[in-house]
């Protein structure tokens, strides 16, 4: 994983609440979900909706114990993710101003186990990584990482650090007023799979910086053009149903997800991540 810096920005909720919400386990369950509600960005609560009938109750949470809690003072998973969310705040503090003049705010990033609440509602792990707008927040349960590597066939610490780079981006286009007017329109597949693809492309941008301050290796990005490309919608749904459906994809087929990240990287240039001029 990327070591520099460690940012302060990240929310340690790991081992707190977790009881009470059921959304399945891994395997296709997980993939199904990943499927509909790998939000990144959107709501989650439509799906708990959906598959509760709206009667999970909202819990406050409380800490757990849970022997196998980490020790924070020697927890690689939490020093992985504030270097990583680190490298993404130095880059965009950076390029924001030189390549949209906008200052950058940082997000918070909160890791947690099982479930969590956030401004968009409740989600369980099974979500997947998601950003919500209405706290600017990432929410990371890093089982999510065990999952891309077992099920999704997409290891290693780069593969990881390119999930965390997408929902930066996402913040991004929060901040740029682009998450706004996708909702204004009326937030459509088609639309969807734009806004996805542009935050793969700020993710290849952060990447490109990250390999100018040298923290990109041998094999790295090739790391991430695969995870993109496992969680392309097609591979997905072959894996969830055995054929794809592409009137329902909401990310981007597994090619173009390649492709934007790709195309984010090799420019560094966020003006060329126009994923809704084409």
């Amino acid at each position: 994983m990327l070591r520099g810096r460690e940012s302060s920005n990240v929310e340690d909720r790991r081992g707190m609440g977790g009881r009470g919400l059921a959304l399945g386990g891994g395997g296709l369950g997980t993939l199904l979900l990943i499927l509909v509600i790998w939000l990144c960005g959107g709501n989650p609560q439509t799906l708990l909706d959906q598959l509760g009938g709206g009667s999970a109750p909202t819990q406050q949470q409380q800490p757990q114990t849970n022997p196998n809690q980490p020790n924070q003072q020697n927890d690689e998973q939490l020093r992985d993710v504030k270097s990583v969310l680190a490298s993404t705040e130095d880059a965009w503090r950076k390029i924001l101003p030189q390549q949209a003049r906008r200052q950058y705010q940082d997000p918070k990033l909160v890791l947690f186990t099982n479930q969590v609440q956030s401004a968009c509602g409740i989600a369980g792990s099974s979500t997947g990584p998601f950003y919500c707008p209405g706290d600017n927040k990432l929410y990371l349960d890093y089982g999510f990482f065990n999952e891309l590597s077992r099920e999704f066939k997409a290891p290693g610490d780069f593969a990881q650090a390119y999930v965390i780079a997408h929902e930066v981006g996402h913040h991004v286009q929060n901040l740029l007023g682009t998450m706004d007017k996708v909702q204004q329109a009326g937030n459509t597949n088609d639309l969807s799979v734009k806004l996805e693809l542009q935050a793969d492309c700020y993710a290849g941008v952060w990447a490109h910086y990250a390999n100018q301050q040298g923290l990109v290796e041998a094999g790295d990005a090739e790391e991430a053009i695969r995870a993109a490309s496992a969680v392309g919608d097609d591979s997905i749904q072959k894996r969830a149903q055995g054929y794809v459906v592409p009137e329902s994809f909401t990310h981007g087929s597994s090619q173009q997800r390649m492709q934007w990240f790709s195309r984010g990287y090799q420019a560094g240039d966020m003006r060329q991540c126009n994923t809704f001029g084409r």
